[in-house]
């Protein structure tokens, strides 16, 4: 089977896990983009994300990546948008959702994109996913010749904790540890590879709840109070709740049934509470509208 012609490659998953140094594991940045698949043919590139959806219209400034390496290949990499340096998560996603072809030639100007390469799966004709990931990386330095569209993903060897440090003061989204002897597993998730993500913390209330059909907590209703100590939307919230915090909420909901207390949720199955539980949570960043991204319930407060 000739994946390149099939053009069909899954990437290779990572777990998670928390910081670590290890003399045999490497550390990259995790970069914020969309994670693609890149042909690269003498005359052509072809770009694929996870979904196998062909990414070529959207980001039009990487078709020619083809000419910024030596030799036909297969590329692992991320597709990513910089701005003032780093890379900007909404923004990206902002440009993979566009389809006109205008608004997108305006982009390209306003906010190029850039495949930041940090595997080689095919060289020359030859499948490499079975070379230590350490020849893999030194293959794919010496084939590529890195341009304003291509660049390489630079690595720092043993030493992650400080490289967590360093990416959480810059306020980045992460870093990958990766073994260096690792094979390349097409499509599978495995822990020679693990993202290590900055999290940031927060206390909320809980201002309310959703069951779902069993009569379990399917999402909390959560908020803070402003300036003006009035009680503001921050979004609904479902990972992490454990049985204990369940318990909790629903006992204290009991006694503590309220009236709808943020008039801008339209939601006839939120049970509203007293907003007098306090609970963490943990998320990567803030949205521009001020939502969070990729909320987790880390428990409540009982103090």
């Amino acid at each position: 089977m000739n994946l390149f012609e099939q053009k069909n490659i899954s990437p290779m998953l990572l777990y998670e896990t928390t910081p670590f140094d290890d003399k045999d594991y490497i550390f990259e940045l995790k970069f914020d983009g969309s994670r693609c698949i890149a042909y690269l043919d003498k005359n052509e590139t072809i770009l694929k994300n996870k979904r196998q959806k062909t990414l070529n219209a959207t980001f039009p400034e990487l078709t020619r990546l083809h000419l910024d390496v030596k030799e036909k290949c297969i590329l692992d990499g991320e597709i990513v948008v910089m701005k003032n340096g780093k890379p900007d998560f909404y923004t990206l996603q902002a440009r993979s959702l566009l389809s006109n072809e205008f608004k997108i030639k305006y982009q390209v100007i306003k906010n190029p994109a850039v495949f930041v390469a940090y595997d080689i799966l095919y060289y020359k004709n030859k499948y490499v996913t079975t070379l230590p990931l350490i020849e893999r990386k030194k293959l794919l330095a010496e084939n590529i010749k890195e341009s304003q569209y291509l660049v390489l993903s630079r690595y720092i060897e043993e030493k992650g904790n400080a490289f967590f440090d360093l990416a959480k003061k810059e306020n980045l989204e992460g870093i990958v540890a990766k073994e260096k002897n690792s094979l390349y597993y097409i499509g599978k998730r495995s822990k020679s590879w693990l993202k290590i993500k900055v999290l940031q913390e927060e206390d909320v209330l809980i201002c309310g709840y959703v069951k779902d059909e069993e009569g379990k907590l399917k999402d909390l209703v959560i908020a803070k109070y402003d300036d003006n100590n009035e009680l503001i939307y921050y979004g609904k919230i479902y990972m992490g709740i454990s049985k204990h915090d369940e318990k909790v909420i629903l006992e204290f909901a009991k006694k503590n049934k309220t009236k709808l207390l943020l008039k801008e949720i339209d939601d006839v199955n939120i049970v509203w509470i007293k907003p007098k539980l306090v609970g963490v949570i943990k998320y990567m960043m803030k949205t521009k509208k001020g939502g969070l991204r990729q909320p987790v319930f880390k428990g409540i407060k009982l103090d």
